[in-house]
């Protein structure tokens, strides 16, 4: 019984059509192997943090930085319209991603105790704002345009905590900005696709008045326990205290001074 149905199921195959199968079949797992390799998105590099992360956080958080709950006055500046996404390396979106932004006001001053010594903070600007991801992976910062600060250029401070995951930290440039060719955090980038990833072009928004821009932040989502140098994926270095202090200008795990 078992000779019959393996003579019933049996279907001559010649050498030549053979090879061809399998050559076609080869060339289809190539063809997605490439189209998956092609979906690949460049990793956002990592950044430190730098020393004027917020030691005390202000009461309103949100993600409007213009405008604090019960001031009158809106901040000072060029009002700045920040939307993207966070994906993962395929595009996928991440869902509860926590992003915050802290950045220099219209005078270059941070929200920090020691973050106003190239003059008097606004004090209608927030300073820090945070938003949460849902299921499209979409976030939305209105802000101003930060000042330039000596030893900067001009750039914005992001972290993004996902749920169970190490805080990571990176920063934002402006395109075509001067200082951008010897800025010594942006030239930190070594790789020519992960610095191009972190420097937009702002233009007018369309919709409101200010600019806007469009910047998607890609976690590359490697294990801590197989970071070993991986240029995006470090632990952050402690967040600012006082000079020389962890985190601080000088200090260990911080960034020489005025790298802000």
């Amino acid at each position: 019984m078992n000779e019959t149905m393996t003579r019933c199921f049996y279907i001559p195959i010649g050498r030549r059509k053979l090879l061809r199968s399998l050559a076609l079949a080869s060339a289809g797992f190539m063809t997605r192997g490439a189209f998956a390799e092609a979906l690949t998105l460049t990793a956002t590099p990592w950044q430190t943090e730098g020393p004027f992360y917020p030691d005390r956080l202000p009461l309103d958080q949100d993600n409007d930085l213009v405008q604090i709950t019960n001031h009158v006055t809106p901040a000072v500046g060029v009002i700045t319209h920040i939307a993207g996404r966070v994906v993962d390396r395929s595009g996928a979106p991440l869902t509860r991603a926590l992003i915050e932004l802290w950045q220099a006001d219209n005078n270059g001053c941070y929200l920090h105790s020691r973050g106003a010594d190239t003059g008097e903070r606004d004090p209608d600007f927030q300073g820090y704002g945070r938003f949460e991801t849902a299921s499209d992976g979409g976030y939305r910062f209105r802000t101003i345009k930060p000042a330039l600060y000596p030893g900067r250029t001009r750039h914005y401070h992001f972290a993004i905590t996902l749920p169970g995951s190490k805080r990571f930290t990176t920063q934002l440039y402006f395109a075509g900005e001067p200082r951008n060719t010897d800025d010594g955090v942006l030239d930190g980038i070594r790789d020519p696709a992960q610095r191009a990833s972190v420097i937009r072009t702002f233009a007018p928004a369309a919709d409101s008045i200010g600019l806007g821009v469009n910047w998607d932040i890609v976690m590359s989502l490697v294990p801590a326990d197989q970071e070993q140098g991986d240029e995006h994926e470090h632990e952050p270095p402690p967040r600012g205290g006082g000079p020389g202090g962890p985190g601080g200008p000088g200090g260990p795990g911080g960034p020489p001074p005025r790298q802000r």
